[in-house]
Formats: structure tokens, sequence, C-alpha cells
């Protein structure tokens, strides 16, 4: 009976253990996760100076919560006043500030708030990409065919400041889904409706995702990897299926560019008393950036496979919110930055690299390639840089 006793008892522990995994979305990612960390302990240490790529992505959008016109003007120029100053006292190894990227939604296209923002950019502190909430705009639901007229009107409209615009007068944009629902990925089609999403980013001109990490059902299996991907018009998510892992040296795969950001269980770090944090790459009021957090970042050691001293990092916000100003434009965001170039920009064993989202898939690309050295020389190694952008006056 005793034997029974634990057996039962056992059994009911890990029901709930795997129940609570289940609704906080772990059950997706997190053996992928588990066999990363196994292949960092297995795999080689990287020689010399390692090369961190920090890049802060923007979910940024000045309506969220139904903000009225005058809120969302107060929103955008709240960045364009205090980014500045507070970009303008850090630098990286190559002398570059902090790079925001202002991933920015067509429907929050009045106001002036996109030229503004291109404003900020073009005086070098980051860029703006394309961010697409299917259901924010007419019509709805979506097909292929009125989701690639909402992709190609963003793409049309945004270029009259110079957004996506290349020197030789093509288009290219990195993306983020709203809602993280990309190729139709959450329960019931929520937030997208097109399977072969995936497909049409790629006929349009994008050159990479960045969506995730986040701890749902749209996360990739592959957690913590850049990987390729592709989608199908008979299957939701088919990105899971096709995933292939970007690797040094070796030719790419067919499909779109997944570059994530980290996703784990932080113990260390964590805001709770008696269980881990679940990191989700994303920085809020709620989970700030602490020094802890980000040795965090580093500990998982997100690179491309077979360049083992090139790491990166991405972190993501929703920085309209009032709330998070704080720790987006405040002290806790100069604290962030004033730890990453004490504690990861020594010259020795590391050293910092500040990089758009843009420059992040290059650098990735240059690591595909067999590039080694310094990756500041491969910021615009395969996307040159925006028509709205300043040259660059900083050392490499």
């Amino acid at each position: 009976m005793e034997i029974m006793f634990i057996m039962i008892s056992c059994a009911v522990v890990l029901a709930l253990l795997w129940f609570g995994a289940e609704r906080k979305g772990l059950t997706y990612w997190f053996w992928s996760d588990m066999l990363h960390t196994v292949r960092l302990f297995k795999g080689p240490r990287a020689s010399g100076v390692t090369h961190i790529m920090f890049a802060f992505v923007d979910h940024f959008e000045p309506g969220n919560r139904n903000a009225n016109p005058d809120k969302q003007s107060a929103r955008v120029d709240a960045w364009t006043k205090e980014y500045p100053p507070l970009a303008s006292r850090h630098r990286d190894a190559d002398g570059v500030p902090p790079q925001h990227t202002f991933f920015f939604p067509p429907h929050y296209d009045n106001f002036g708030h996109l030229e503004k923002l291109v404003g900020l950019c073009s005086l070098g502190f980051g860029e703006v990409e394309m961010h697409l909430h299917h259901d924010r705009q007419e019509p709805w639901p979506d097909d292929e065919t009125s989701l690639r007229k909402k992709i190609c009107d963003c793409l049309e409209d945004f270029s009259r400041c110079g957004v996506f615009c290349l020197p030789d007068g093509s288009k290219t944009y990195g993306f983020i889904h709203g809602d993280w629902a990309l190729a139709n990925s959450r329960k019931g089609g929520a937030h997208c409706g097109v399977n072969d999403e995936v497909t049409i980013l790629l006929e349009t001109g994008c050159y990479a995702d960045f969506t995730f990490p986040v701890s749902n059902e749209s996360q990739p299996r592959l957690a913590n990897t850049f990987f390729y991907g592709n989608s199908r018009k008979d299957q939701p998510k088919g990105y899971d299926a096709s995933a292939t892992p970007a690797h040094a040296g070796k030719t790419p795969a067919k499909g779109l560019l997944f570059i994530q950001g980290i996703l784990g269980l932080r113990w260390r770090s964590r805001t709770h008393s008696f269980r881990p944090s679940l990191e989700q790459s994303n920085i809020s009021i709620a989970d700030v950036p602490s020094a802890q957090r980000i040795d965090y970042w580093v500990s998982k050691r997100v690179r491309v496979p077979g360049r083992p001293n090139w790491q990166f990092v991405k972190i993501h916000t929703h920085g309209a919110r009032e709330e998070d100003r704080k720790v987006l434009l405040g002290q806790l965001a100069d604290d962030m930055y004033s730890y990453l170039e004490s504690a990861y920009n020594d010259g020795q064993r590391y050293a910092l690299h500040y990089v758009s989202a843009r420059e992040m898939y290059n650098i990735v690309k240059a690591a595909e390639a067999g590039k080694d050295g310094n990756p500041h020389h491969y910021r615009d190694y395969i996307v040159p840089r925006y028509v709205y952008l300043p040259q660059r006056a900083d050392k490499g």
C-alpha cells in the first residue's frame, strides 16, 4: 500500500507539473532548450575575443490600448526627445550608440508618427521595419490576396520617408507579426488566417523574421536557434515542420531566416521566490534588464554553429507604453547599457556591438558564409543601409 501511495503521489505531482508547463507554453520549446544547453557543454568553446551582438527590437504601437491622437503623439515625442540623449551617453566597441529598431504597424501610420521616427533614426540611433496586425486593417479576415496587398501597400506608403528603400531603388524589410500569430499559428487561426504567409513574405522582399520568441503555440520547436523555415497552403505553422538551423560554412537552406531572441527559465535572476522566471526576451517594468538577467542572456550563447565567438542577444519590447518608459528611456535603460559596456566590452574577453535588426541579419549571413574576425565589418554585408540612414564615421 505504501508503495502504491508513493507511485500515485508521484503521478499526481508529475501531472501537475505537466499541466503547469503546458499552461505556460513550456511544452512547445522546453526540450529544444534542454538540447541547446547540452550542446553548449559538448560544443567547442570560443577562443580569443567573444563578440556580443546586441539588438533591441520594438513592437512600437503608438495607438496601443486605444490611445487617442494626443496620447499617441506624446508617446512618439517621448522617444524623439528622450532617446537621443540616452543613447548618446553610450558606445560599443565600434563607437556605435545603442540601436533601436522600431517595428512600426501601418495601421498607426498617421499624425506624423512615421516621419518623427525616421527623423530619430536619421540621427544614427536606429531603423524602422514592418510590424503587421492582420486584424487591425480591412479587409478582415485575410486571405493570401488581401495579405499581399497590405504588405505591398505598407512598402509603398512607408517609402515616402525612405523606409525599406535601398540605394539601388529596391525595397526590403524585416518583419514582426502582430500577436505572434505568424502563418496562422495561433489556436483557431486567431490574428492571421493565412497558412502560407512565409511564402508571401519572401515574395514581397522580406529578408528575415524577428517575431519570436514567445511561450505559446506559435513558438518554433527550435528555441534559441536561428533557422530557415517555409510555410504551406494546407498547414498552419509550416515553418515549424520545415525548420533547418543556420550553420557557418554551409549553404543556407531554402526559406526565410528566423532570428529569435532568448527563451528559457531563469533561476538566479528570477522575479519569484520559489520558482524560476520565464525568459521571453521581453523588457518591461514587470521584468527589468538587471545585471543578472543580462548575464543570463549571454550565458545562453545563442550563435550560428561553427562560429562560437560570435554571440547574439535579441531583446524586444512594446515601447510606446507609458508604464515602461522608465525601463526604456530612464535610469533602468541607462543602467542596462552601462552594464553591457562594463561587463562585455573589455576588448580582451568580450567586444560589444550594438546592432539593428538588419545588421544582426547581415552578421548572421556573414557567419554562414564563413567570415570571422570583427563582425562590425559585416553590418551591411547583404542588405545595405537604408537611404534615410546617415553614413557612419565610427571606428572599425
